[in-house]
């Protein structure tokens, strides 16, 4: 088989649907074990334990993240369909059918607590870390 360049794949890349290139980058996530999500940057460790009386930080980044789909989950599928827009019926479908599984990425906490109130609501099992 004839190695193909960089340009040659982009050009095939750019060729495919919506629906083609979703199912391309899951065969590549399979194939070799990765995630295409973005990459979240963690905050460094504490250098020392806190001392009491010293005020802890309070998390500000989280992610939503669907532990189970629960027994309704044409509802969640519904729901995660609302929190994102982006993705389509089957994607969301193979989400909360894959549980446990982030839906959210760093999002802020108001953000975070409004979409595991909804997906709780829908009759998911919902974690924030």
């Amino acid at each position: 088989m004839a190695k193909l360049s960089q340009e040659d794949l982009l050009k095939a890349v750019e060729e495919m649907s919506v629906l083609q290139l979703s199912e391309f980058v899951k065969t590549l996530e399979e194939k070799f074990g990765v995630s295409a999500q973005a990459m979240v940057a963690q905050a460094p460790a504490a250098q020392a334990p806190a001392e009491a009386g010293e005020a802890v930080e309070e998390q500000t980044v989280f992610n939503v993240v669907i532990a189970s789909g629960g027994a309704n989950k044409i509802a969640v599928i519904k729901a995660v369909r609302e929190l994102v827009p982006t993705l389509g019926l089957a994607d969301a479908k193979a989400l909360v059918d894959s549980a446990p599984k982030e839906v959210m990425t760093a999002v802020n906490k108001k953000t975070a607590e409004e979409a595991k109130a909804k997906l709780t609501e829908a009759g998911a099992t919902v974690e924030l870390k």
